[in-house]
């Protein structure tokens, strides 16, 4: 009796163990493809991040803007003050490149884009050959006449994380065609570009 109770025991673990590991597995595979994306170059991964560190760094920096312009501009000037570095391979989340104080522009832009989500800012990563920068839609008369990205008919200002004291609205220096990808870097989806103009 005793050896036929541990024998249904054993398998009952066994069950419970092969549907946690069917669990973990999906989990996973969930959360690589929420920070994965596949391009020309290669396999992108995004470290972009929520957190309460980066919300409080975010709404601390910008806490005397009163105008959504303001923020973004705050916040980048945060971002392209930490000195730029491209000496190590690895990639960095938020919290890391400002704790060590420095980055390229995947830890830089990645960096940017979480301060920016933390603010309600919808902001977008563009991948183009061996660089990436972050754009934003500011609808403020202040800007209007410096040029942007127009996609689909919305227009997206550059945000340039590597370029220290750079102002929203930097100037495009690639092609339209060498820009690869627009990614939607929280759901890590490509943006679906009909249209795509820069003035």
């Amino acid at each position: 009796m005793k050896s036929e109770t541990s024998k249904n025991f054993s398998l009952f673990i066994i069950i419970i163990a092969f549907f946690l590991f069917i669990y973990t597995t999906i989990q996973a595979i969930i959360i690589v493809d929420k920070t994965q994306i596949g391009t020309s170059e290669g396999i992108y991964t995004s470290y972009v991040t929520t957190s309460a560190q980066i919300e409080k760094k975010a709404k601390s920096l910008t806490k005397k803007c009163s105008t959504k312009l303001c923020k973004v501009q705050t916040v980048l000037n945060f971002v392209t003050d930490i000195p730029y570095s491209s000496e190590t391979f690895q990639r960095y989340t938020a919290k890391k490149t400002i704790s060590q104080n420095f980055g390229d522009c995947d830890d830089k832009s990645n960096l940017l884009i979480s301060l920016l989500h933390a603010l309600n800012i919808k902001a977008y990563f563009v991948l183009v050959p061996k660089h990436i920068f972050v754009i934003v839609p500011i609808e403020d008369k202040r800007v209007k006449n410096i040029k942007g990205l127009w996609i689909n008919g919305e227009k997206y200002y550059i945000l340039e994380s590597t370029a220290k004291g750079s102002s929203v609205g930097y100037p495009l220096k690639y092609n339209l065609d060498e820009i690869e990808v627009i990614i939607e870097p929280f759901e890590n989806e490509k943006m679906v570009v009909e249209e795509l103009i820069y003035r």
